[in-house]
């Protein structure tokens, strides 16, 4: 850790310079960073010009991940999808941010393509065009013709990517690790787990393999539908650095004056792809997770082609019915089963208080229903779903962020080819085919089968489980691990608690001692009054006392409460 520490300082303070600059010295003062920066390298607060304080806070935290770099972008693009950790505002900044990247040069293109793929690019391309289709942070993209005459797209990683993302991230842990108690306090509950799975996610994108794979799952599940194209990857020419895939040609599916002179209808070009859509999520829970504009084409015969599948989405089956039961609630009106489906698609249910939460559902539900359909709008919905998730804190499916994403440029792409264009009434057939699917015999069998197979494996691991607990106890090698929260508290009422209830049983034995010794046969010098002797006065006496006691330590107890 120190080691880490000791090379990425540099860098370090560099980024601290960037936060002091823009206005976020609180950051700075707060952590551990404020050791690693002088008063005299502090920045005047401007930016293009302009008083940085003119700005909003979010917008300051734009600029400083605008100037940070590509591997910062990219993290900030990502979690522009997660409603759950972020405000609204802070992500409505997020999602302007471009990673707009220059080309590097094509020789370098070359000599990395023949590096991995071991031979000179004339032995396997018979064109190979020098300026590129497209540039990235993590790559472009130049067209091609392999020597069998099948046209081509070449992804090519750019040099020392890799190195470049591994000390990014590893300067990321490190700020988190620096700045995590100040993070907590601004509500970021768990950004150390963040950060990690951001690393993940860099991680696939950076081996090309993951897309091709990607490629030719959606391939077969496709395979016998003819609206619907996903172009082929070359596996024997690609490896994880270059990825080779078919070349499709087709427009924009925005490019309406296009389709119009193919003699296509763009509505129907618009209902198809939502179909296309919403089939990959409902049905098969697995879905493109950037339908833009430029990632979906269209083919001169109206056959519509997803590019780009270096972001996928999954769904469970279970989380398939629970996301479907959100939006089937909203349509019944029930906000009760929407917080159901809520409870059950999230990865951790602990809403404190269901009743706010329902009202809360139940005042959304409330707004929408009042619109017309004309006046319905996915991008709003999805606003409020996400302030909902994010004011409970719910922990939801890193996938649910997407396909709300993706049915809002959906949504926009629609609009533009279709004015009666509406994404509910798209998903409504879903939801009544996703019900009768839940509650089919098939699934309910399914169902049955599985719990009946984890309560088998239940009863056979449990004798052993037992067995092996029990040798343990003999050998006094079991251990329990207690972690107490408060306990001093604890303790204090602990302590009351027994000493009353040792008070309390001796009351109780005096009072039966006293109650015996009227069976007892004393000598003549035994005083007696009223009838009773005098060692049963005693112990009345002593119990009255003990009782007395009891009731003033309770009488205490509640003054002090």
């Amino acid at each position: 850790m120190f080691k880490n520490t000791i090379s990425n300082l540099g860098r370090i303070r560099q980024v601290v310079e960037v936060l002091v600059r823009y206005g976020f010295e609180d950051v700075v003062t707060s952590t551990a960073l404020r050791r690693l920066v002088s008063s005299k390298r502090r920045l005047t607060w401007q930016h293009a010009e302009r008083p940085v304080f003119e700005t909003t806070r979010w917008e300051r935290i734009r600029m400083i991940i605008e100037e940070l770099g590509p591997t910062f972008i990219k993290l900030a693009q990502a979690l522009s999808n997660r409603a759950d950790l972020l405000p609204q505002p802070l992500i409505d900044e997020f999602e302007k941010l471009q990673s707009n990247v220059p080309p590097f040069p094509v020789a370098l293109a070359r000599q990395i393509i023949e590096q991995e793929l071991g031979q000179p690019l004339e032995n396997l391309f018979s064109d190979f065009e020098e300026v590129p289709l497209g540039s990235a942070s993590i790559g472009q993209v130049h067209k091609a013709k392999l020597l069998t005459g099948e046209e081509v797209v070449v992804k090519v990683q750019r040099p020392d990517v890799q190195e470049k993302v591994r000390t990014d991230l590893s300067l990321l842990h490190e700020l988190v690790r620096l700045t995590s108690g100040f993070l907590r306090k601004q509500g970021l509950a768990n950004p150390e787990d963040i950060v990690d799975a951001f690393e993940r996610s860099m991680t696939r994108e950076m081996d090309y393999t993951s897309e091709a794979r990607n490629l030719e799952q959606f391939r077969k599940l496709y395979e016998q539908y003819e609206s619907f194209y996903i172009p082929k990857p070359f596996r024997e020419v690609s490896t994880t650095k270059v990825l080779v895939i078919e070349f499709v040609a087709g427009c924009k599916i925005t490019d309406k004056a296009q389709l119009q002179a193919w003699g296509l209808n763009s509505e129907k070009v618009a209902e198809t792809g939502m179909d296309i859509y919403l089939t990959q999520i409902f049905e098969f829970g697995r879905f493109h997770a950037d339908p833009h504009p430029g990632n979906v084409l269209v083919r001169p015969d109206g056959t519509i082609v997803l590019i780009d599948f270096g972001m996928v989405g999954k769904l469970t089956k279970q989380q398939k019915y629970a996301f479907a039961g959100v939006f089937i609630g909203m349509a019944r009106q029930d906000a009760r089963g929407m917080a159901l489906s809520f409870r059950r698609l999230a990865l951790t249910s602990d809403i404190p208080d269901m009743r706010a939460f329902e009202s809360d559902l139940s005042d959304l539900i409330e707004d929408f229903s009042t619109l017309d359909v004309q006046d319905m709008s996915m991008s709003d919905l999805a606003d409020a779903l996400q302030e909902v998730i994010y004011k409970y804190k719910l922990q939801v499916p890193g996938a649910v962020f997407l396909i709300l994403r993706a049915l809002v440029i959906l949504e926009g792409i629609g609009k533009v080819l279709h004015p009666r264009f509406n994404t509910f009434e798209f998903v409504r057939p879903y939801g009544a085919r996703i019900i009768a699917e839940q509650y089919s015999p098939e699934n309910i069998l399914s169902e049955a089968e599985y719990t009946g197979t984890q309560l088998l494996a239940l009863l056979q691991t449990f004798p052993a489980d037992i067995r092996q607990i029990m040798r343990k106890v003999s050998r006094g090698d079991l251990r329990v691990k207690v972690e107490l929260s408060g306990y001093l508290l604890l303790l204090r009422k602990a302590d009351q608690l027994v000493s009353r209830t040792i008070i309390a049983l001796l009351a109780v034995a005096f009072l039966l001692f006293s109650g015996l010794s009227l069976l007892g046969r004393y000598p003549t010098t035994m005083p007696y009054y009223r009838g009773l002797p005098g060692i049963t006065w005693w112990g009345l006496g002593i119990t009255a006392f003990l009782l007395l006691v009891l009731l003033i330590l309770g009488t205490r107890r509640e003054r002090k409460a």
